[in-house]
């Protein structure tokens, strides 16, 4: 096969939860483990940074990777899902992996694929694994998919556990309280490995602790540190968060890599060009201001929206799309009413018809025109804008995907 009819077979045949969502989940390491050890445990071979959370895994997933890389590094990245570029899940040094090697992956494993019935997620998760230890990387930074204790990347031994935030998101899967989604988050946990919780709340703190105690592993609580000012490429109000993660888990991977203050400084500010990440309170135009962002769920937007009223603007406009299990009575109410919106379906099966978010926008108090596209709302925006305006595109990963 070639890479694209590689790409059409990965997507067809096996769930993917990017584009089915509850169907392709997977509620436990059954397959994951019988691929690992088929593809002879790569994982093992590879010292690993472990990144769940509901908000800000990729941030900070990337912000780490790149502050190894300035350290001199051959540092491996597994993040999902991708916006433009199935690619962009796997690299290395910010180099995607090879057309080349995905093709020989699935050609060579396709078989044990189709018998054993893999999700796409656990056999990218495989391929990950299979193409950093083949490349001998010095380490690799894994983001979480979804949760943590049933997530797919959950079979690895890493150097430390990172668990940004706990929000509501996935509730059907991880729970409805924050004590739940905060117990699913913990399961990264690892006997006597360290853990770095990003931020925490009355309810989630002791879920943290116990589980900690019980793995006989040291708790780092990053939001109580006092940090100073470090410049970074990623430029959301909520990367401070994220950045405190950082500096707290670059303490730790110091008792393992020779990393200094100039690598932590240089690593924050170049994450973009190191790793290439996309869609984080990224500016697309300066007149009008034009910013997009990839907060879907009512944890992340409501840092992102408190971001836009600190900004100066004639008129407020929202290129807005979501997915269709999005609990829209949980973000709607806390968009603007005063702004003009511009609602759209994003180019996925899973995406939200634009005419039933208009209407449920509407008990809100939100009103704006239909599209039939991502790219027809923006063009729309844009030519109503002036100079002084500000124009936001969000709502979900795929709408931010089109833009970009």
């Amino acid at each position: 096969m070639t890479y694209l009819e590689t790409l059409q077979w990965m997507f067809a045949q096996l769930p993917m939860y990017q584009q089915q969502g509850a169907s392709a989940y997977k509620k436990d390491l059954t397959n994951t483990l019988l691929l690992a050890e088929h593809l002879g445990n790569p994982e093992r071979k590879v010292k690993c940074v472990h990144v769940a959370g509901t908000n800000g895994k990729g941030s900070t997933s990337s912000m780490i990777a790149s502050v190894l890389q300035e350290a001199g590094y051959k540092v491996g990245l597994y993040t999902s899902p991708h916006l433009k570029n199935f690619r962009e899940r796997i690299k290395i040094n910010g180099s995607m992996i090879p057309e080349e090697f995905v093709v020989d992956f699935i050609s060579s494993n396709k078989s044990f694929f189709e018998v054993n019935q893999l999700s796409f997620f656990e056999m990218t998760v495989g391929l990950a694994f299979d193409y950093f230890a083949k490349e001998q990387v010095d380490v690799a930074v894994i983001e979480v998919g979804m949760g943590g204790r049933l997530d797919s990347t959950n079979i690895i031994a890493p150097l430390v556990s990172v668990i940004t935030n706990i929000g509501f998101d996935h509730t059907q899967f991880l729970g409805n309280t924050l004590e739940a989604i905060a117990g699913e988050k913990a399961g990264i946990i690892k006997p006597n490995v360290p853990v770095v919780i990003g931020e925490y709340t009355e309810e989630t703190k002791p879920v943290f602790t116990a589980k900690a105690d019980a793995c006989n592993s040291a708790v780092y609580f990053a939001s109580d540190l006092i940090l100073q000012d470090y410049p970074c490429g990623l430029l959301g109000d909520y990367q401070l968060h994220n950045k405190k993660t950082v500096v707290q888990t670059v303490e730790i991977l110091k008792n393992h890599f020779i990393i200094s203050e100039e690598h932590l400084k240089n690593g924050l500010l170049n994450v973009v060009a190191n790793t290439g990440l996309l869609g984080r309170w990224q500016q697309l135009r300066s007149k009008p201001k034009v910013i997009c962002d990839t907060a879907h769920n009512s944890h992340g937007l409501k840092i992102v929206l408190n971001q836009i009223q600190k900004e100066t603007f004639e008129q407020l406009h929202f290129v807005l799309g979501v997915v269709n299990d999005k609990d829209m009575d949980d973000i709607l109410p806390l968009f603007p009413k005063q702004a003009k919106y511009f609602f759209c379906k994003p180019n996925v099966p899973r995406g939200l018809d634009e005419k039933i978010l208009q209407q449920k926008a509407l008990e809100f108090g939100l009103k704006g025109k239909v599209f039939d596209s991502v790219s027809e709302a923006y063009a729309a925006a844009l030519a109503v804008s002036s100079e002084d305006d500000f124009i936001y595109i969000g709502g979900s990963t795929f709408v931010v995907a089109e833009i970009v």
